[in-house]
Order: structure tokens, then C-alpha cells, then sequence
């Protein structure tokens, strides 16, 4: 049996005391995916990244639910970059790298991936807000952090309203994109992949009067079965990410697309890093993971 850590942020454990109010979707992550590990000859050991865990106790090193990393990416990294050169880091360094910070959407969009149009500035001030309305087209936009995750620091401003305080906004590099009225009216669409197999989809939707869809804002996902025509453009999010960071297949892999003005899915964001992996209902998430571990791990 190979023992694996699946780093965690100490924020997602149930009997911690700072857990948050979406803890239980760790529990349930964890759940999904720990059995059909053990079948596969992979022990997995949920381990709090930023406390001092050991990576050379391991046969592998596992990039879980980190739902802190964007309040200290510098010691993020240099936690993993510790443990890859220790040990495999899934999923690897330089994707992570990548992927935490948003302006790897240009990337993408270079190489053909749909994604929504976004105005990128170093910081989000009523000088550089003013002028995205009309880039956009737009008189609802939202602004977003380009490291950060959860809504974390996440605004929605409509044209001629003041803007929010400025700790409600993100605190450095912004991105500003027009607010798309299918997340209220349709939702989000995620599909999962594993070991570049695609698994299961869900279609999270927000609470009444919200546009976030993350359950500790009072969404809600239900499974859904997307077409093989959505599942054809997630893929080829997914090579566009694989292409570009040179790997031929990642360990877990979210693609979020929302539907965009013109009728069109768009892709809102790819999660190589701490997504959560909507385990329920889905039959064939544990056994899709264990073995992607195990054509990754050898």
C-alpha cells in the first residue's frame, strides 16, 4: 500500500475550529475517493499543507481541497515545490503555477478555447472600472480577483452605482467581465474529469437574488447529463490547459462554463488545483480518480 497525502487547508476539516460552513464538502470529497484509492493500493492521509507535514513520508503528494492557498501563495509554493522535488506532486508544479493565477485564460484563449471576454488591470479602481463597461458592452459587470477562489473578494457593480468599500474588492491584479444573466437564469456548469476521463457533471445555480453558486453562499448543484457536444468543448479546454503546461493527461481537472449573451457555452474557468469534485451521485468519481493515481504514479 503506498501512502499518498491529500493536502488540505485546516479550514476544510469538520473538528477544527475554524472550519468553514462548506466543511462537509471535504468530508464528502474524501469519502468519494478514499475506498477505491485502498482497492488501488493507495492510502490517501488528508494533511494540513501549511503544518509542516513531511513529503518524504509519502509515495506522493495529492493537491486536495487548499481552500486558503490565495491568502499566502508564496508559502503555497514553496511548500510544493519542496514536495515535488521530494516526490510526484499531483497535479504537477508548473500546472499549478499556472492555473493559480487567472491570467491563464489568455492562454487559453489563444489557443481556441471559448472564453468570456475580460478587461485584466492591476487594480480595480473606479479609473479602471469606468471604462470596462463600455469595453464590455456591459452596464452589470463583476470583478474578480486573478489569484483567489470560493468569491473570495468578488464584486458585482452596475453601471452608475457606487462602487463597494475597498476590502470588498479584490486586493491587487483584477479581472472585470461582463455579469452573464444565464448564472441566475441557468446556472454554472462544471464537468470533472480524471485522469483525463470524463466522469460526471453537475449544473450548480445560486440562491434566489444571488449570482454565486458556492454552497456557502446557499447554492446549489444537481447532476445533470450534458451532451456530447459540451463534453467536446470541455475537452478541448482541457487539452488547450494539457498543450500549453506540456503534460499529456492530469489527475483531476474542473471545467466551468457558463452560457454566454449569444446562446453559446463559455468557459468561465478550468480548476487544476483544489477543485471540489461534486461527488454525489457520481458513480464513477472514486474509481476514475484511483485510477488516474495509479497511470500517473506508475
Amino acid at each position: 500500500m503506498r501512502a499518498i497525502a491529500y493536502l488540505v487547508s485546516a479550514n476544510v476539516l469538520a473538528h477544527r475550529r475554524e472550519a468553514r460552513s462548506d466543511a462537509h464538502e471535504f468530508t464528502e470529497q474524501f469519502a468519494a475517493i478514499d475506498a477505491p484509492c485502498r482497492e488501488a493500493g493507495f492510502a490517501l492521509e488528508p494533511v494540513v499543507w501549511d503544518e509542516g507535514f513531511d513529503p518524504e513520508s509519502f509515495d506522493g503528494v495529492v493537491v486536495g481541497p487548499t481552500w486558503d492557498y490565495w491568502d499566502k501563495t508564496e508559502r503555497f509554493l514553496q511548500v510544493l515545490s519542496a514536495a515535488s522535488a521530494t516526490v510526484p506532486l499531483l497535479n504537477p508544479l508548473n500546472v499549478v503555477r499556472w492555473n493559480m493565477d487567472k491570467t491563464y485564460l489568455r492562454d487559453l484563449a489563444a489557443l481556441g478555447a471559448p472564453v468570456i471576454e475580460t478587461v485584466w488591470t492591476d487594480l480595480a479602481t473606479p479609473e479602471t472600472i469606468a471604462p470596462a463597461f463600455d469595453t464590455l458592452a456591459s452596464d452589470d459587470l463583476v470583478i474578480k480577483p486573478v489569484v483567489g477562489a470560493g468569491a473570495w473578494r468578488q464584486a458585482r457593480v452596475k453601471r452608475g452605482d457606487a462602487l463597494p468599500p475597498a476590502e470588498a474588492l479584490p486586493p491587487g491584479r483584477a479581472m472585470i467581465q461582463a455579469f452573464l444573466p444565464a448564472i441566475q437564469e441557468e446556472g454554472e456548469y462544471s464537468l470533472l474529469f480524471f485522469g483525463g476521463e470524463f466522469s460526471h457533471a453537475v449544473i450548480k445555480r445560486a440562491a434566489k437574488g444571488d449570482y454565486r453558486i458556492q454552497g456557502m453562499y446557499g447554492g446549489v448543484d444537481t447532476p445533470y447529463q450534458p451532451s456530447s457536444a459540451d463534453i467536446a468543448l470541455a475537452r478541448q479546454c482541457l487539452n488547450a490547459a494539457c498543450t500549453h503546461c506540456g503534460v499529456e493527461a492530469l489527475l483531476y481537472a474542473r471545467v466551468d462554463m457558463v452560457r454566454g449573451q449569444e446562446g453559446h457555452l463559455k468557459l468561465m474557468e478550468i480548476e487544476l488545483i483544489e477543485p471540489f469534485y461534486y461527488p454525489a451521485n457520481a458513480e464513477r468519481c472514486g474509481s476514475l480518480f484511483a485510477a488516474g493515481l495509479k497511470t500517473l504514479l506508475g
